[in-house]
């Protein structure tokens, strides 16, 4: 193996073979770099720009995002991979650590200057034991990666793969050049059609593609991009810039790991209830800058030095001066601390840990001299930065730089004096020097002619004089002066500080952390936040939409929610505007609180851990593909289809909508069946109330609706109280339709049709035996679930015995009822059609040759559910 540690050691386009390890063959992998992260106030999942690493040292290194394609040649198989990482990597280094792969292939601008991932690759090479490769940058083109997806994945794959790697721009980047590398580097060729493409999200994480970030409003409000009210907006009460970009990435990549969330949860418990604590850190956060640029500047220079570079080393300095200061206060500020992650994070903070990188700095620049945000202050505190003494001649441009300083202000006071006017001395950047005098001292006099570059802004007249002019030249000569003889002592101090560089990234991304946490403990201190336990149940008591109980002026109408696997797939039903919207929305919304270890908006929640977030709720048209609503919707729909697995959760609204009723139902119908098979947890929210009583018997299946009330006549008042059972047939349309101004006559017809209609569907309903075997065998498996609960609860023995009674009752009530209901509606049926010859059961109970169920007496009542789950005991062993 050749180590990466410098560029000549690199090997330019060319792969050996896969090579052995431990009697594996291993795959070929390719990375393509970090590029440059937007900020929030871009489109989170638009990315579309990018820099190579060396012309855009400001921006670049900061909350990097990876593109990973790792392909396989022996099994032709591939893997696309998107990743928001930290400063140090982590989840990229485990990423590849997992698939140990055998070459890394990466643009050749990444090395001259060497990027901080390729260092960071350096460091685990010999964990890793792979080669680094070269590869020419234009390799990574988006355009290309996408082309590649469409030629070399199978037909049925492309729709699908193209909505998972939707907007991860780096990815396909990623991919297209290890493709291209294949092609040129290697001179093999791929077939069509037969490579395996897959995108995975990374280890560790909740799974949320594009589509579902962005109907689900979690980085960015769909109608004002400006907006806060998303989910990040609500949770966004950081202090720094770091806490806000580790806010973000965790909204987009959800914890999977519950002992992680557990620590989270215990730190954010202690933050919540130590006042003094709480205060303390968000003191001690305020004003923090931010750390990760910080450092990447101190590391990541350009080539050629100029005078801007000079200038921004030293205000690098004078930043880090500021950034370790910081530190100490925010330990101080722990000091109580013993829940969940805060001692991990206060041993990161120990000011020993930074007390070196303080000496070096004390040993250079002025203990007096401090970061500032102003433009003049900050180049004050640039001119005095070096200690004294270190140049004679540093000492004797400072003198002429605070004598030109002081003739600047003196030329100010005297033309003040001399035309009665009161000046202001300004300062900024381009003019240097200036003065400023508002507009009604003048009244109707004109500036004497000794005032040249006169600008007017707002209610302030903004001009100079030659004389400021020259002082001004003066100024800056002598300033200019002072950084390059002060150069020297910067870089030495830089070059020593690097050694310190990587506690400092892990002070940053602690600092980062705990400004999360305070965020959350802002927000759950505020409002009437519950603190979630992990485990194989979702089930939240009054539940509320975070982000719409905010902005609603009147009170939010709270929900129960209960989801297990005999309650998985959950039909939801109800009018228009009653709520089924906002109330699958909010179970996405709070499952991905829990699992980034927030606090939700109920009264009682737990929840199991879900590795995949699936949305199907927006209904807007892909302009970009030409396609229409109906085409948009089920191409979200086959992706969900073929990925989902028991560990999602998947919401859906209003499906098939797009298309004619009968097709959009029989869609809905099929989609539907296949969603409950995958035994995901499912929210189903649609307008076809048919498909409610159609899957009402299917094991696993659960149907809601929204309240409504429509007592009063000509109104329908939105209750928003979720209810469960199918929706009655309350004929909205008809009560709508009576307010608006129809023909004598019109809707009397249409309520006559209405009960015709109501009256024939009644008599098309059959019980036969399998539907009543089936509703049985739910029954049961509904009786097992609550005493698998109940074994797992911490009920004394009174409290228990007394709910067993109550269950007990209830499951027989059920029972008889089933029994009943299917006695009556095969009544109907003999007298309208005869009897069925599969009826034979029915048609023994109606001739008397077995029991009814209203002749048993109370005991054998008690004992039916004995019986029922004798006849079929494996239903409480296998659902």
């Amino acid at each position: 193996m050749t180590t990466a540690s410098s560029p000549e050691k690199y090997e330019e386009g060319e792969i050996r073979d896969s090579k052995q390890r431990n009697g594996l063959q291993l795959p070929v992998l390719f990375v393509s770099l970090p590029q440059r992260i937007w900020t929030t106030r871009r489109p989170a999942i638009n990315t579309r720009h990018i820099k190579a690493p060396y012309s855009d040292t400001q921006d670049w290194g900061i909350s990097p995002t990876v593109g990973l394609a790792f392909v396989n040649l022996d099994t032709t198989q591939g893997i696309l991979c998107q990743i928001s990482d930290s400063q140090t990597f982590v989840r990229t280094i485990q990423k590849l650590s997992v698939l140990c792969p055998s070459a890394i292939l990466i643009p050749n601008t990444s090395i001259n200057p060497k990027s901080k991932l390729v260092s960071i690759l350096e460091q685990h090479h010999e964990q890793l034991n792979c080669e680094i490769l070269l590869a020419d940058r234009k390799y990574w083109a988006e355009q290309s990666g996408m082309e590649y997806i469409q030629h070399l994945a199978p037909p049925r794959d492309v729709d699908s793969l193209t909505i998972a790697v939707g907007d991860n721009y780096y990815a396909v980047c990623s991919f297209a050049a290890v493709v291209k590398h294949i092609e040129v580097g290697m001179n093999l060729i791929v077939p069509h059609s037969t490579m395996r493409i897959r995108y995975e999200s990374s280890e560790g994480s909740m799974m949320i593609d594009t589509a579902t970030i962005r109907s689900l409003e979690l980085i960015q409000n769909l109608h004002n991009p400006k907006s806060r009210e998303c989910l990040f907006g609500l949770l966004n009460r950081t202090a720094t810039p770091m806490g806000s970009r580790l806010l973000r990435s965790n909204v987009l990549q959800p914890l999977t790991n519950s002992e992680e969330l557990k620590v989270r949860f215990d730190a954010l418990d202690e933050l919540s209830t130590k006042e003094d604590m709480f205060f303390a850190t968000q003191a001690a956060l305020k004003g923090q800058l931010d750390a990760d640029k910080i450092l990447t500047n101190l590391i990541i220079t350009p080539k050629e030095q100029t005078l801007q570079t000079t200038e921004q080393a030293v205000n690098n300095i004078l930043a880090l001066k500021q950034f370790v200061s910081s530190v100490a206060p925010l330990h101080e500020a722990l000091a109580g601390c013993h829940k969940g992650i805060l001692p991990d994070i206060k041993k990161c903070l120990h000011p020993r840990i930074v007390s070196p990188v303080l000496e070096l700095i004390d040993g250079s620049i002025n203990r007096d001299t401090i970061w500032a945000g102003k433009p003049v202050d900050l180049r004050n505190q640039r001119t005095y930065a070096v200690k004294a003494g270190v140049n004679g001649l540093l000492d004797v441009a400072r003198t002429t730089f605070r004598e030109a300083g002081q003739d600047a202000f003196d030329h100010m006071q005297s033309l003040a004096t001399e035309h009665n006017l009161g000046l202001e001395f300004q300062f900024d950047t381009p003019r240097q020097h200036y003065f400023r005098l508002p507009l009604s001292e003048l009244d109707e006099r004109q500036l004497p002619p000794v005032f040249i570059n006169i600008f007017r802004k707002r209610k302030w007249l903004e001009f100079q004089t030659l004389e400021l002019i020259k002082l001004n030249q003066k100024i800056r000569d002598s300033a200019t002066e002072i950084l390059l003889m002060s150069d020297k002592t910067v870089q030495t101090l830089i070059l020593e500080v690097h050694g310190y560089v990587p506690d400092l990234f892990r002070i940053s991304e602690a600092i980062a952390m705990l400004d999360m946490l305070c965020a959350f403990a802002n927000l759950v201190t505020t409002y009437d936040y519950t603190r979630p336990s992990i485990n194989e149940t979702l089930a939240l008591r009054t539940a509320r939409h975070p982000v719409k109980e905010q902005i609603q002026l009147t009170k939010f109408i709270a929900n129960d929610i209960y989801a297990t696997q005999t309650r998985r797939f959950q039909i939801v039903t109800g009018c228009n505007m009653s709520g089924k919207s906002t109330y699958i929305r909010t179970v996405a919304l709070l499952v991905i609180m829990a699992q980034i270890g927030c606090f939700v908006p109920c009264s009682f929640a737990t929840f199991p851990i879900i590795r995949q977030l699936m949305a199907r709720v927006s209904t807007d048209d892909f302009i970009e593909a030409n396609v229409s609503t109906f085409s948009a919707e089920m191409r979200e729909t086959a992706y969900i289809l073929n990925n989902i697995d028991k560990h999602s959760l998947v919401v859906i609204d209003e499906l098939g909508r797009g298309t004619s009723t009968r097709d959009g139902m029989a869609i809905a119908l099929a989609i539907a069946e296949s969603l409950v098979s995958s035994r995901a947890l499912v929210w189903f929210a649609t307008h076809f109330r048919d498909l409610a009583t159609i899957m009402s018997d299917r094991t696993g299946v659960t149907s809601m609706h929204l309240s409504v009330d429509m007592s009063h006549k000509d109104t329908i008042k939105m209750l928003y109280r979720v209810t469960e059972g199918v929706e009655r047939e309350e004929h909205y349309g008809l009560k709508l339709a009576k307010v608006l101004p129809f023909p004598p006559g019109v809707i009397d017809k249409a309520e006559q049709v209405a009960a015709v209609l109501d009256e024939r569907a009644k008599r098309n309903k059959k019980a036969s035996l399998a539907v009543v075997h089936a509703r049985r065998r739910k029954l049961i498996l509904s009786l097992r679930e609550q005493l698998r609960q109940a074994l797992q609860g911490n009920m004394n023995d009174v409290v228990l015995r007394d709910w067993l009674k109550a269950m007990q009752d209830d499951f027989v009530i059920q029972m008889v009822r089933i029994d009943e209901e299917a006695r009556a509606a095969n009544e109907v049926e003999e007298v309208e059609e005869g009897v069925e010859d599969g009826d034979v059961a029915d048609s023994l109970h109606m001739r008397g040759a077995l029991p009814d169920e209203r002749s048993r007496s109370p005991a054998a009542r008690e004992s039916l559910a004995g019986s029922a789950m004798c006849s079929e005991p494996s239903m409480l062993f296998d659902d």
